[in-house]
């Protein structure tokens, strides 16, 4: 047990549940802070014994009042709602506010890659958070998740329907994390900062091609999966447009071997153990 409550910021989105879930596991106070404490996710953390107040990832003014006397917080950034610069300006909230608190310490959830400077929009704007992190006076650290076995649920019909599709050639590994394995090592550095204080660290729990994922995906639905590739040119969007040219390019460069040796506490999930209970149930 702590004494004093960690907060976590946008309790409710994908991040920020799994950090929160593992935090309680581990019998830690969480305090969260999210949009709308009406909402039934929201209910459902006040069930579970978290203290839930109203704040958005915006206002300073919100997130320093949801900082007030916490030991620890975890924070994460969007360009999905309102654009990269936006994203840049709620990371630049985030750290006024936790100065402005004298936080002891902050984890901040940026994305592997975002230091190769590889022109992805929603990388470089993560790693502009991560200088003024570096710039500031609050201490911290930086974890850099991968590509998210989730991200495989947008496809979720075609996959049901026996395709999977991705823009990467069969063969080319995908360095990926699985949420509960993000959300493990967040909280063991939440609860235990000293080890982790400055430090940036990219995780990642596999490393599947496309053809093993569609085999493990096959193989949770008992039925034959394939998969497709998709021509970069047919992606419209230009930030995914650019992570997808990154990731058939560099790419990620997690040290599996090394992260998962030095940290045998996380349960290092395998694609094919993620996908096989969370498709399971669509057949």
């Amino acid at each position: 047990m702590v004494d004093e409550s960690i907060l976590v910021l946008a309790a409710t989105g994908g991040q920020g549940r799994a950090v929160t879930d593992a935090l309680l596991a581990r019998g830690a106070g969480v305090r969260a802070m999210v949009r709308d404490p009406e909402r039934e996710s929201a209910r459902r953390l006040a069930g579970q014994g978290v203290d839930v107040v109203a704040g958005s990832l915006g206002d300073r003014e919100s997130m320093a009042a949801a900082m007030e006397g916490v030991s620890a917080v975890f924070a994460y950034t969007t360009p999905f709602e309102a654009g990269v610069d936006a994203e840049v300006a709620q990371g630049r909230a985030i750290l006024a506010a936790a100065s402005d608190k004298r936080v002891p310490h902050l984890v901040f959830s940026s994305v592997a890659g975002a230091d190769q400077h590889g022109g992805v929009p929603h990388f470089d704007s993560k790693a502009r958070v991560e200088a003024a992190l570096a710039a500031g006076d609050v201490p911290h650290t930086v974890l850099g998740p991968t590509y998210f076995f989730d991200n495989a649920l947008g496809g979720a019909q075609r996959v049901l329907g026996g395709v999977l599709d991705l823009p990467l050639p069969a063969d080319r590994p995908l360095q990926q994390l699985a949420r509960a394995d993000h959300g493990a090592f967040a909280a063991e550095v939440l609860l235990n900062p000293a080890p982790y204080t400055g430090k940036r660290i990219e995780l990642a729990s596999d490393a599947p091609t496309p053809a093993q994922m569609a085999e493990a995906l096959g193989a949770a639905l008992g039925r034959d999966v394939r998969h497709e590739y998709v021509p970069l040119e047919a992606i419209g969007n230009p930030d995914m447009h650019a992570m997808w040219t990154f990731l058939n390019g560099p790419g990620y460069r997690v040290d599996i071997p090394a992260l998962h040796a030095a940290h045998p506490e996380i349960a290092w999930t395998s694609f094919a153990d993620w996908a096989g209970p969370t498709f399971a149930s669509a057949h």
